[in-house]
């Protein structure tokens, strides 16, 4: 099996900020595995927060070439995170190719039906976020990016710009354990359908005794399936990305066994092409809530891109993956 690795950059149509800066291109690891008659793609991006590199990831994907491996094997082989993301996706998409069936089937779902994906307000202004909401009145359900002071009005303007839409709102651990009784009530009184990960990870041990009128939804507390005991009574909802998961193999295995603790599902994604949101759609049938807005935030998409239309997203062109 030859296994090859390379970086990628896609510029964004514009800045994507959050709580922890800005970024004006995404940085991706495209794995491409070939099996002597068919090829199998897969795409992840390397996330500094969980102290990746797009160069670390190559190098440990490079060192798989030549190895004969499956989905099983693989996961314990590579540990869980972006590049064991990248050659998880890859072999799916190459079980597909060589066996005729699509990656749906091969998981035994259904094909997938349009979804509805959140669009991503970033963070800035309340002012300038309320304009930036108005500019989509097309698109139904908003994602805003908070930063901790000023998010109290970010909330409010958005509501009154948007009184239509579906709104929930990710902090990126930018809150601290004091603000967190102000504005959960500011959240609740506009209608925010749920808020992610509000205080650091290291500090989340405080949301046990908070009283909660909106879902709270772990995202950077979260990372595969043996970190949900822990987040029982602290969390109401999970937010399960390949990234982070290390694939989509795994990223079954954990939506398994979240249901099975009655978390709430959030299906979400880096900022990526269409090849790394594709396999996530297979996770997202009976999701509460559905994230997978990267290519829409792109200034050009890959070719046979995922298409988006009014914020909801059709199946995968197989020519793209699956």
């Amino acid at each position: 099996m030859i296994i090859e690795a390379r970086g990628e950059r896609w510029p964004l149509a514009k800045p994507f900020t959050i709580a922890r800066g800005s970024k004006t291109e995404a940085r991706v690891v495209v794995v491409t595995v070939r099996d002597g008659a068919h090829v199998g793609r897969g795409e992840a991006v390397p996330y500094a927060r969980y102290g990746e590199s797009v160069e670390d990831a190559i190098a440990a994907i490079s060192a798989l070439d030549g190895d004969a491996i499956d989905r099983r094997t693989l996961l314990s082989r590579m540990k869980a995170g972006a590049a064991r993301n990248a050659v998880d996706c890859a072999l799916w998409d190459l079980e597909a190719k060589a066996s005729g069936v699509p990656a749906f089937a091969v998981a035994g779902l259904s094909a997938p039906a349009p979804l509805l994906t959140a669009y991503t307000i970033s963070l800035a202004g309340a002012d300038d976020m309320a304009t930036a909401a108005n500019a989509v009145r097309h698109l139904p359900l908003l994602k805003l990016k908070l930063g901790a002071a000023g998010d109290a009005e970010r909330l409010r303007a958005v509501r009154a710009a948007r009184p239509d839409a579906r709104l929930i709102a990710d902090a990126n651990e930018a809150w601290t354990a004091g603000m967190l009784h102000d504005l959960m009530a500011v959240a609740a009184e506009v209608g925010i359908e749920t808020i992610e990960q509000p205080l650091p990870e290291h500090s989340d041990e405080a949301l046990r005794s908070v009283s909660r009128a909106v879902p709270i939804c772990a995202d950077e507390s979260l990372r595969t399936a043996e970190d949900l005991p822990r987040l029982e009574g602290l969390y109401d909802a999970i937010n399960i990305k390949l990234d982070k998961a290390g694939g989509l193999t795994a990223a079954f295995d954990l939506k398994r066994a979240a249901k099975a603790r009655t978390f709430k599902i959030m299906i979400g994604s880096m900022v990526a092409t269409s090849l790394a949101v594709a396999p996530a759609m297979l996770l997202a049938a009976d999701a509460e809530w559905i994230d997978l807005d990267g290519p829409m935030l792109l200034a050009k998409d890959r070719e046979f891109g995922v298409e988006v239309r009014n914020g909801v997203m059709s199946g995968a062109d197989r020519r793209l993956w699956g």
